[in-house]
């Protein structure tokens, strides 16, 4: 019998039904026996059909730079094999054991070119210092001598809660330097947070903002948890707390290397996991990562050795290292960082002019803020390329921006547990949508359940191989818990816990967290592409998709949305809504429920959390 909206016939073998499949349709066998349905797809109109073509591929549009033939420091820690656009084939990684990224590449920038341009800091109240590596070289090396007086030694945790402070460099090198291993961390943490933090980590120091009340969740946090000896605050004071900005500047600008100075295998920085479930995780991390970060930097964000790059990301993320430092400086290109508290896009816009900004990355989530401001007042010609992470990203606003500015978003994948894994290079050509194919320094596949290679078009778990050893850029396991590192890493692999599809050119397209798959009436259905289409009405700001518990379907699709100011919510929207995606993408797929919301719950590094819509 096939239900066609109201309709019902009863079909024999070999009859047949004509109709429009927009209409909400099913089938289901009568008359005591099983039977077999085959479905047509007619096109009689013959425009073409989104869903049956081939995504098709776009040479990069980004604005030309001539090629860097100049000699880099760089070069003595990295061999690189580029084709003739300029896009990485190979990359390898030599003198990495004894690799100290404030020692080998800070330094020595400070020594081979002291006035060379380091960052360029804009505070709150647009205060603006420009640091050289020089500056950088002096300070790293005063707060070296600083923590190493207060007594804190090679392998003690230090967690640095310090928003987008220029001194959140300084200490980060000189604990880089000393070997202590720092932590950062969100200024957006709580007291039951800290308390969490401290206590898995083993925190022996917190040098922590002056600002709001994270110093007052921070101690109440340490006052049960004894591992904590030192509280250090910066940009005032605190009674109980030393006086970061006082007490560092009174120490030597020279801290010199030594046999026993950490490097390679050495831990050097651990974050906690933004995971969209669960407690955070304590991702460890050793003197090669920064290396992992090169082709972050060189081949995907672009950066220019003479130019100024802006990554929008709270020192707190791990994103701040994929964008702010390690890279970056690496390809001696210079960092712009505004310590800004809440994003505002007509504050942040008129900056890329004035201060002659030529790369530029931002997760999703600011650029859909943008993409629905009238960005085509500004001025943005002086950024070359463009680029974003940390959740998929709608190909509306690809589309958005491209029409406004010129610029093509490349995307990329990673984690707190990695460097840009996945990514649309320079040079490649690149697909809408997808987030690119595997970086040169991982071996990537996609793995079912079984641990098998799923073919072309079939969803897997994104896997890394470490059959042969970790590649520098991946973490060395979840710090003081084996039995969840085990669990994520075995059989030679690591397994990320994101999946994806890889089409017949090799570029992978984002599906989602493997337990964000939603599973209805014998379908699985992948939350961002439903998100996309939601996306593409005017109307909508921001859209989570999720599962909702169904008793005949198992899970339905569940779209939560927060619409545009201006925009009020009723039962007519939400049918335009639904009636949206049933023409837009495969009816099965369509949200049967939809709710409105003001805002939706977001991990600290604004990661959408489904399991809480």
């Amino acid at each position: 019998m096939v239900q066609v909206g109201h309709h019902k016939e009863t079909l024999d073998p070999g009859d047949s039904i004509y109709y429009d499949s927009a209409t909400p349709h099913g089938m289901i066998a009568v008359g005591g026996e099983d039977c077999i349905f085959y479905a047509i797809v007619l096109n009689p109109t013959g425009e073409p059909i989104p869903e049956l073509m081939a995504d098709q591929e776009i040479q990069s549009a980004g604005k030309d730079s001539e090629k860097d033939t100049r000699e880099r420091i760089w070069q003595q820690f990295v061999d690189v094999e580029e084709d003739r656009n300029g896009t990485p084939l190979s990359i390898r990684f030599k003198n990495e054991n004894s690799f100290n990224f404030a020692f080998d590449i800070v330094d020595a920038l400070a020594e081979r070119d002291p006035e060379k341009l380091a960052m360029l800091h804009l505070s709150e109240d647009k205060t603006e210092r420009r640091f050289t590596f020089r500056d950088m070289k002096r300070a790293s090396s005063q707060c070296a001598n600083y923590f190493k007086a207060l007594g804190i030694r090679k392998g003690d945790r230090v967690m640095l809660v310090l928003k987008r402070h220029y001194q959140f460099w300084f200490a980060m090198l000189g604990l880089n330097k000393l070997g202590a291993i720092a932590i950062p961390a969100t200024n957006q943490l709580q007291t039951h947070d800290f308390e969490y933090r401290f206590r898995t980590g083993g925190i022996r120091a917190i040098v922590c903002t002056a600002d709001g009340d994270t110093a007052l969740h921070a101690e109440t946090a340490a006052e049960s948890c004894d591992s904590v000896e030192f509280k250090i605050i910066v940009n005032g004071k605190r009674e109980g707390w030393r006086s970061f900005d006082e007490e560092y500047t009174m120490y030597s600008t020279t801290f010199k290397r030594t046999e026993e100075s950490p490097c390679g295998h050495d831990l050097m920085l651990m974050y906690f996991t933004s995971g969209t479930s669960g407690y955070p995780k304590l991702a460890a991390h050793d003197y090669r990562y920064p290396l992992g970060h090169f082709h972050t930097a060189k081949y995907w964000h672009t950066v220019d050795p003479d130019g100024l790059h802006l990554t929008i990301a709270d020192t707190g993320w791990a994103k701040a290292m994929w964008g702010k430092m390690y890279g970056q400086w690496m390809c001696e290109a210079a960092t712009f960082v505004y310590d800004f508290d809440r994003f505002n896009a007509e504050d942040i816009l008129p900056m890329f002019s004035k201060y002659q900004i030529t790369s530029f990355c931002a997760p999703p989530t600011i650029l859909r803020m943008l993409a629905k401001k009238d960005i085509s007042q500004y001025d943005l010609s002086s950024v070359k390329h463009m680029t974003t992470a940390g959740e998929a990203l709608n190909p509306e606003v690809y589309r958005q921006f491209e029409k406004i500015t010129g610029l093509q978003i490349l995307e990329g994948f990673g984690q707190s547990e990695t460097t840009m894994v996945i990514g649309n290079l320079v040079g490649a050509s690149h697909k809408i949508g997808s987030m690119g194919k595997p970086a040169p320094i991982y071996t990537v596949d996609l793995l079912d359940e079984n641990g098998a290679s799923v073919p072309v078009g079939e969803t897997g778990e994104i896997c890394i191989r470490v059959a042969d050893g970790a590649p520098c850029g991946l973490f060395t396991g979840y710090y003081g818990n084996p039995a969840v590192t085990r669990e994520v890493w075995h059989d030679g692999w690591y397994h990320t816990g994101d999946t994806a599809w890889r089409d017949e050119d090799g570029f992978y397209w984002y599906v989602g967290r493997v337990d964000d798959v939603i599973k209805s009436s014998g379908y699985r259905i992948g939350p961002f592409e439903i998100e996309s289409v939601i996306m593409e009405l005017p109307y909508v700001l921001e859209c989570g998709v999720s599962a909702a518990p169904d008793e005949v379907r198992g899970q339905v699709v569940k779209a939560s949305i927060v619409l545009v100011e201006g925009t009020d919510p009723s039962e007519e929207l939400k049918k335009e809504i639904q009636d949206y995606v049933k023409s837009h993408t495969a009816p099965y797929k369509y949200p049967r429920i939809v709710t409105f919301c003001d805002s939706l719950p977001k991990t600290t590094s604004g990661k959408i959390r489904r399991n809480m819509l």
